[in-house]
């Protein structure tokens, strides 16, 4: 999706794990190593925007994983209140602002996920795409931003507490 305002857009991030893998791309645009995401279409809630995008991206479905006490899996269409009118939506792990250019912003809403598969997909060829251990991720310090890097292995020990 492309920009939908000219100074601000949300999007969301998956840190998809398998196995005790994180998944993480090289954007090919950025040329840094992330977790899997886009932005949110304007109709659209942040939860299935995480889903959408990382089917789009890597063909996977995942379940979203709260790391929130008693959460474990949820599902996206958990209603607790019987309201029609409301619904409970599942929080992201971490919710960031960065520059994408001096003009334009990201508010990025961080999800952990897990996924029954390791078989990707990827919609852009030139991205560059790993399932890494903590072990692989901690030698691979100095290639990963320090926000992705702490993303990724706060993800392989929230799933393995699930």
């Amino acid at each position: 999706m492309p920009h939908i305002h000219e100074k601000i857009d949300f999007t969301v991030t998956a840190y998809i794990v398998y196995k005790n893998k994180v998944l993480l791309r090289k954007h090919d645009k950025y040329g840094i190593w992330m977790g899997v995401g886009g932005h949110i279409d304007l109709d659209e809630e942040p939860n299935k925007a995480v889903i959408r995008e990382v089917k789009e991206e890597v063909g996977l479905d995942i379940s979203i994983i709260s790391s929130r006490e008693n959460q474990g899996k949820l599902s996206i269409t958990r209603n607790d209140f019987g309201d029609t009118n409301f619904k409970e939506l599942i929080p992201p792990e971490y919710l960031n602002i960065h520059n994408i250019t001096p003009a334009h912003r990201h508010i990025d809403m961080l999800y952990f996920a897990t996924s029954d598969t390791d078989k990707i997909t990827p919609e852009n060829q030139t991205d560059q795409w790993k399932w890494l251990t903590k072990e692989e991720i901690e030698n691979m310090k100095n290639e990963i931003p320090e926000s992705a890097y702490k993303y990724a292995l706060k993800a392989l020990e929230v799933v393995s507490k699930n």
